[in-house]
């Protein structure tokens, strides 16, 4: 198990750390595998791990999350967890052993602040603003001495962890998917603790929500013939899939992708509004699966976010910061078993600090490992260059 110490915030300097990427090439000799594709799935705002995959079959579940609790609805995947109802395309690639969840998984941050655990998340490294590169870039980089690779980004602007000397490019469909979700993040977070506003603005959500499920217009009793917003949501969170899987299987496509989603921050009335987000982003993995076709057993997609939410539900319907989250591993070649890392289970005692799911696999451990098994990026580039001073952080290898 790839535990996190919850006092572990300082971003040592090791030995190896100033080793230059062509010495780091030199360490490996494998080339780049042929026409393996990685792509990660941002999903900003903290997503909650417990409504992703929620652990039904934990003895403390139901009481613990209370009216955020989910029942025979779920998607059941073993005997303890299932997925949201909204996954419908992840529980079919999960039911074919194409889709793995981890359940307890954070980076190195516990500050639960938005901006420093989407910088820890996207740099890879072990504190604050450590650096000002992403860990997808410096991957560039250390692939790009034994061959050609290409990394590509989807949304107007290109994400931290993609950002760094390396080139990558980059493409926007034009509307995103979330492009409206970043405000709502915003304003829950500024009012969650004022008594007036934040109740006001849960309710202004809700109702907001209700309406663009129906295609109504709250202020203006509804307009026919308006298609659902959730279903268009959807459709483009799908076409965005499919043409991000048309780039990744060009001959010379690019090796690597980032696509991030925004809107996951769910201080109020979780239910429906995560709900619309995971299926945006269950739509959008179907779009990337057929699109791909029979690239789809070359390719691992893994769906990550800054932190999870805790695992009490808070007065107006929501759940505030946490630490560990679900990550989903997507893809043709996963090799078959239960859920990645450890469970720390539901138990109070087990809890971090009383209120959130504990950390109980280093985002930084799970991300070597795939790059390590799928990508074949050498294990003393990724403990230095890709995300530095990490050689305690064992690789969690044999998931693909």
């Amino acid at each position: 198990m790839n535990a996190l110490s919850p006092s572990r915030r300082v971003f040592g300097r090791g030995a190896l750390a100033g080793l230059s990427v062509t010495l780091l090439a030199r360490m490996s000799a494998a080339a780049v595998p042929a026409n393996r594709k990685f792509v990660v799935i941002i999903c900003r705002g903290g997503m909650d791990g417990l409504s992703v995959a929620p652990p039904v079959g934990d003895s403390d579940y139901h009481d613990l999350r209370g009216g955020l609790a989910l029942g025979d609805d779920a998607l059941k995947l073993d005997g303890t967890f299932a997925l949201n109802p909204a996954l419908t395309s992840v529980h079919a690639l999960a039911q074919a052993g194409e889709a793995r969840i981890a359940p307890a998984v954070a980076t190195p941050d516990r500050a639960r602040s938005h901006f420093e655990a989407q910088d820890v998340l996207e740099t890879g490294a072990a504190g604050v603003y450590a650096t000002t590169s992403g860990w997808l870039n410096r991957t560039v980089k250390a692939m790009s001495a034994a061959g050609k690779v290409e990394a590509i980004s989807v949304g107007p602007t290109a994400p931290l962890i993609l950002r760094g000397p390396a080139p990558a490019g980059s493409w926007s469909p034009g509307r995103s998917v979330d492009a409206e979700a970043r405000l709502p993040t915003l304003l829950q977070d500024l009012y969650k603790d004022d008594a007036l506003l934040g109740p006001a603005l849960a309710r202004g959500l809700q109702t907001e929500t209700m309406a663009r499920a129906t295609g109504a217009d709250a202020t203006a009793g509804g307009m026919a013939g308006l298609r659902p917003a959730a279903a268009q949501g959807r459709d483009v969170a799908r076409a965005m899939g499919l043409s991000l899987a048309d780039f990744l299987k060009a001959p010379g496509g690019p090796q690597l992708a980032a696509v991030s989603l925004d809107g996951f921050d769910t201080h109020a009335n979780q239910a429906g509004l995560l709900g619309q987000r995971l299926t945006n982003l269950d739509a959008l993995v179907d779009g990337l699966h057929t699109g791909l076709g029979p690239a789809w057993k070359n390719t691992v997609v893994l769906a990550v976010t800054e932190f999870g939410r805790t695992a009490r539900a808070n007065g107006t319907g929501g759940t505030d910061h946490g630490t560990a989250s679900t990550a989903l591993i997507l893809g043709g070649g996963l090799k078959s078993g239960g859920i990645v890392g450890d469970w720390p289970t539901l138990r109070r005692q087990a809890l971090f600090e009383d209120r959130d799911v504990y950390p109980a696999l280093d985002m930084r451990g799970l991300s070597k490992g795939l790059l390590i098994d799928h990508m074949g990026v050498d294990r003393r580039a990724l403990d230095t260059l890709v995300f530095p001073d990490s050689g305690a952080v064992k690789p969690l290898l044999g998931v693909v």
